[in-house]
């Protein structure tokens, strides 16, 4: 895909650049968490400091119209880290097969310390299964253990759409209780090779999938994982979106 024709000598494109993905959180103060609009885009150009052009994010193959004035939260990923700014829809117009739209910034640019929370699109393999009430009882007392693979209860298979540092989304054909604790057993390529990671994990949300009736979408978060786990989880992030975009060039 091509972007702005040549990268616009600015302060912002030391820490940015065209085709950097990046994630439009609304800027609501009376929604949860979980009631956020976000919708993931990418940077087309960047004519100042000031202003951005971003490519008008798409939810299900259609454009999403963002009304002018609406603000957003701008998440970004560039430079292997995530950088964070405020701004504001400041038009809407088209380039060619290109729908555009021009962001005012309206705060400064810096560093984004929560970086879990940054999600990557992908499709993996993830076997998981509920805990059992023995397991819960020593997650109570905040003791980590080694949880077994081949308990009483098989590993049922599914697929990750999208993982971060904090939780992942996955769709199967079974259906957990939101709240319910899960072990999460899956594997990223690493520098060493493919790595297992094994992660219980609360179920926050699920639904069913509007156009594949018997699937099931869940959102869960991590509840027992050790930083140096969180950390490869991050930079095998990082190290994807870094490969997607040489082949993109």
């Amino acid at each position: 895909m091509a972007f702005g024709a040549k990268k616009s000598k600015t302060m912002i494109s030391d820490y940015i650049n065209p085709g950097d993905r990046l994630e439009m959180v609304a800027v609501d103060r009376s929604l949860t968490e979980k009631e956020e609009k976000r919708y993931e885009s990418q940077v087309y150009d960047i004519p100042s400091d000031q202003r951005i052009e971003i490519m008008m994010p798409m939810e299900k193959q259609k454009l999403i119209l963002l009304p002018q004035g609406a603000e957003y939260n701008l998440l970004f990923y560039g430079n292997n880290t995530l950088y964070q700014c405020l701004s504001r829809v400041s038009d809407r117009y088209r380039n060619g097969n290109v729908y555009i739209l021009a962001m005012e910034l309206t705060s400064n640019l810096r560093r984004f310390q929560r970086r879990e929370y940054y999600r990557f699109s992908c499709t993996l393999q993830l076997n998981s299964r509920i805990l059992e009430d023995d397991e819960v009882h020593v997650l109570d007392m905040d003791e980590r253990m080694e949880l077994p693979t081949s308990p009483k209860q098989p590993l049922e298979s599914s697929i990750i759409t999208d993982i971060s540092g904090g939780g992942l989304r996955f769709i199967g054909k079974y259906c957990y209780p939101p709240g319910s604790l899960i072990l999460c057993v899956y594997n990223l390529r690493t520098a060493e090779g493919l790595k297992q990671y094994k992660i219980v994990s609360r179920v926050l949300e699920v639904k069913e999938k509007e156009d594949h009736p018997g699937l099931f979408e869940h959102r869960a978060k991590y509840i027992d994982i050790g930083d140096e786990e969180r950390e490869e989880i991050i930079h095998y992030i990082f190290e994807e979106e870094r490969r997607i975009r040489r082949h993109q060039d």
